[in-house]
């Protein structure tokens, strides 16, 4: 039994590292996520704030996820198994899967060459819907909207232990279920020279039109993030940029485009304390991702932290955040206004 010791920043690659394992492995990981959150505007969607995806609900102790991860590994074969329970399933999981957060298989078909396929987590974005995986415990706005979880097959291919490179087909953009005929198509790539700079580009592109519609929207998503550590330094940087044909609302034959961008740090000030801060910044005017939402030109928001990590594989986090918008979109019982301040309280404990 047992998990990854260092979770912090994992989604920032395409796969953990090269299988070479000579013996085949069964391991069974658990995680629990618990935190305290308050919102200075109102609770006004099915009882979870606006925009979070992590300590969705207001003013109230809950649960992020409860986790468990069965995987088994060998030379030639892999599989995994994740179930979850919580807040974040709740919030953003379909309902008929809203227990399973990945089921996949894989087959090594070649020297260095996989093929799984099944239910997938996301690889797009720096931040995870897992805060231990992230330098904050909450997770930004141009994050909140890329996908969470895939359905679909993946051909992975490891030259070296410092490259891969992906080219997958899934259901569609955060689908488990298809929604209408069309399919994703995806390709990615992480190169990590060493343990202290890691890079990856993500490409993919859809149509989530229903089949019934005849104007299409074609879609192109493009993601680039890094992570750098400097001694006591981590710093991550993501970078977002979408275009989708015949969605510009002043004319609706033209394509439409969407930027987003996070700046990422964490400062390790003594031994078990480390002070954290992000900024970011999210436009998506002619509303691509965030539908009816209308939230104007753009979001932006600033976050402080400080986290304390009383063992290796748990971790205490402290955190205010600000986010700023161009409309009045945050409610205070019968005011609106273009601001909102969050505190949270997370605690990760994971085996």
């Amino acid at each position: 039994m047992g998990s990854h010791d260092n979770m912090e920043l994992k989604g920032t690659h395409i796969i953990d590292k090269m299988d070479s394992l000579l013996n085949p492995e069964f391991r069974i990981s658990g995680y629990v996520s618990t935190y305290y959150a308050h919102y200075d505007d109102d609770t006004e969607n099915n009882d979870f704030a606006q925009f979070p995806k992590l300590e969705p609900r207001n003013k109230q102790f809950s649960l992020n996820l409860a986790l468990l991860t069965m995987q088994y590994k060998s030379q030639n074969l892999r599989s995994n198994i994740t179930f979850h329970h919580g807040d974040v399933p709740e919030s953003s999981w379909p309902k008929t899967f809203e227990l399973l957060q990945e089921a996949n298989a894989g087959l090594k078909i070649h020297k260095n060459l996989w093929f799984d396929a099944g239910f997938f987590k996301t690889h797009i974005g720096l931040e995870s819907f897992q805060p231990r995986e992230n330098i904050t415990s909450s997770m930004s706005i141009p994050n909140f909207f890329c996908p969470y979880y895939f359905s679909g097959a993946k051909l992975t291919f490891m030259p070296n232990s410092k490259l891969s490179v992906q080219a997958s087909i899934f259901n569609g953009y955060n689908e488990y279920i298809d929604n209408n005929s069309n399919k994703a198509l995806d390709f990615s790539a992480n190169y990590t020279p060493n343990e202290h700079i890691s890079m990856t580009y993500n490409f993919l592109t859809c149509d989530e039109t229903p089949d019934k519609v005849k104007t299409k929207h074609q879609r192109y998503y493009q993601n680039v993030y890094a992570s750098f550590i400097y001694k006591k330094l981590t710093v991550g940087v993501d970078f977002h940029y979408c275009q989708q044909q015949n969605s510009l609302k002043k004319d609706t034959t033209k394509t439409a485009n969407l930027y987003g961008a996070v700046v990422v740090a964490k400062y390790h000030l003594i031994k078990k304390l480390d002070l954290y801060g992000r900024l970011e910044n999210f436009s998506d005017p002619d509303d691509i991702l965030t539908g009816t939402l209308n939230i104007g030109q753009y979001i932006r928001g600033g976050t402080l932290g400080i986290q304390f990590k009383p063992q290796e594989k748990a971790a205490l986090s402290f955190e205010w955040r600000m986010l700023e918008s161009d409309k009045l979109i945050f409610r205070q019982k019968n005011i609106m206004l273009n601001q909102r301040n969050e505190f949270s309280v997370c605690l990760d404990l994971w085996f």
